[in-house]
């Protein structure tokens, strides 16, 4: 058997070519090997380089009052009369409402200051022996409402309505306030700010802060918790001896302020 070696000039050929292969792949995987850093490191770092941006706030509710004395009677009044029937129950029921808004006009009140708040005509029902329900008759009325703005004198409007009404008529009640309470309001917005004020800076002096800017503010309703009001009103005198108070506004804030 004879075996066939290959020549000198084939045995180069090959390792040349070996090696050629053998640059090429390493070649195509060092810039591969390389670039993964590139790609890695700059997210590691921004995530060590973020800030944290988180503000302390502190968030206070502020409570403001004002109160003044009234300048408003607010009369509620009106008529009622019980007739066999409906037709004399209102015939009634007008004449008695008629000398009401008489003497209301004659006591200075003028037409922009009385409002019907509400006109009725009802059957009465009266029970028999026998457990059944009757109509014996028709109950008739009317209201107003009144405003006396010369609070002096609405002790003096009640007399002249109760007196000019006869039984008919019927005085419910009075309530004082304040003509424009816009005025009254704006105070106790003021004070309901220098409380929301006050508690944030304290609370930053507390936990070792300074107070920052305001973020929010908001208001919430206001309140008139006292407006002076009188249950019905017996006026069997010509003038009723009335106690007026005062009038109290109350006005609640949340606010937010940063702390530095």
């Amino acid at each position: 058997m004879t075996i066939r070696r290959p020549s000198a000039a084939r045995t180069a050929r090959l390792l040349a070519a070996t090696a050629v292969l053998g640059g090429l792949l390493a070649g195509t995987a060092a810039p591969a090997l390389a670039a993964a850093p590139e790609r890695t490191a700059p997210r590691a770092a921004a995530r060590k380089a973020a800030p944290d941006t988180a503000t302390a706030t502190v968030t206070v509710t502020g409570n403001g009052r004002a109160s003044a004395a009234p300048d408003l009677a607010i009369l509620s009044a009106g008529v009622e009369s019980t007739c066999p029937t409906a037709k004399e129950a209102m015939a009634v029921q007008t004449t008695a409402a008629e000398a009401l808004l008489d003497v209301l006009h004659k006591q200075g009140i003028s037409d922009r200051d009385i409002r019907t708040d509400s006109l009725s005509l009802a059957p009465v029902y009266t029970q028999t022996k026998d457990g059944s329900s009757k109509v014996t008759g028709y109950q008739a009325g009317q209201s107003f409402s009144v405003k006396v703005r010369d609070l002096g004198r609405t002790g003096q409007v009640i007399g002249a309505v109760n007196e000019a009404a006869g039984n008919a008529g019927r005085v419910n009640g009075v309530v004082f306030d304040v003509a424009d309470p816009s005025a009254l309001r704006a105070k106790a917005r003021e004070a309901a700010y220098r409380d929301a004020y006050d508690k944030a800076s304290q609370h930053a002096r507390l936990s070792g802060h300074r107070l920052g800017r305001l973020v929010s503010l908001s208001e919430g309703e206001s309140v008139r918790p006292g407006p002076g009001a009188a249950p019905a009103v017996s006026a069997d005198e010509p003038s009723v001896p009335l106690a007026p108070g005062e009038i109290e506004e109350q006005v609640t804030v949340s606010a937010v302020y940063e702390l530095i």
